[in-house]
């Protein structure tokens, strides 16, 4: 082999393994971006989440459908009120984890999912003051969001957050609702309803009808597409 073309094998090396590190250090920190918006919703820290998506973002949350930051300072209702900060008696925890994170071969968009477990209580003593919530439950559910790199900085511009189920703590999920605990559909659209979404979409199944929010990813083995289940969502 001559000079020229092994120097030219070793550019094309040198590219790949420049191309390999920057996925990784794409994933890494898209990785961090998703679990550091775990945190914010832990504490209450709407402005800080608000400031993780693009300008352009949209955002999935139950039948609503939010356009831009202006949307999704009403999908984070006190984002634009000024309330920042974990408040007492309200116990709020978000897990986030099992993320499969493709990035783009262009290294400028990637797409994500994540498992989401939530530990959410209100303490006994302002029951009173919130009847309709429930004292404790469990909740499960799946994050599908896109991310884009804007100057060099990754940002959701796609979000979307499945339930999977909302259980009582005291009964368990084999006695699960079929109906959202502590939230409820949107009835309508903003401005009509405040803080709404701009659209409206059908509202996805929660256990214990069957959900399959689908996959971004193609199968590992085979290289094929998943495929959804005929009937279920």
């Amino acid at each position: 082999m001559s000079t020229e073309a092994r120097l030219a094998a070793l550019e094309a090396q040198s590219a790949a393994t420049r191309h390999r590190l920057d996925a990784l250090e794409a994933e890494r920190a898209i990785r961090h971006l998703h679990h550091c918006y775990g945190y914010f919703m832990d504490k209450w820290l709407f402005p800080e989440i608000v400031d993780l998506f693009t300008d352009d973002v949209e955002l999935r949350f139950l039948n609503g459908i939010f356009h831009g930051r202006a949307g999704a300072e009403r999908m984070y209702g006190y984002a634009g009120e000024g309330v920042r900060g974990p408040r007492d008696n309200l116990l709020f925890e978000h897990l986030l984890m099992q993320d499969v994170i493709t990035v783009a071969p262009n290294g400028l968009t990637a797409r994500g999912r994540f498992h989401a477990l939530l530990f959410v209580a209100i303490h006994d003593r302002v029951k009173a003051q919130h009847p309709d919530w429930p004292s404790q439950f469990w909740e499960g559910g799946v994050h599908e969001n896109e991310y884009r790199r804007e100057d060099g900085v990754w940002k959701i511009a796609r979000f979307e957050y499945r339930i999977a189920y909302q259980a009582d703590y005291a009964t368990g999920w084999a006695a699960a609702p079929e109906a959202p605990l502590m939230v409820t559909p949107f009835a309508g659209t903003f401005p009509q309803v405040a803080n709404g979404p701009d659209e409206l979409r059908p509202m996805p199944p929660q256990w214990p009808r069957a959900t399959l929010p689908p996959f971004h990813f193609a199968h590992p083995v085979t290289g094929r597409p998943i495929a959804g289940v005929p009937g279920v969502d």
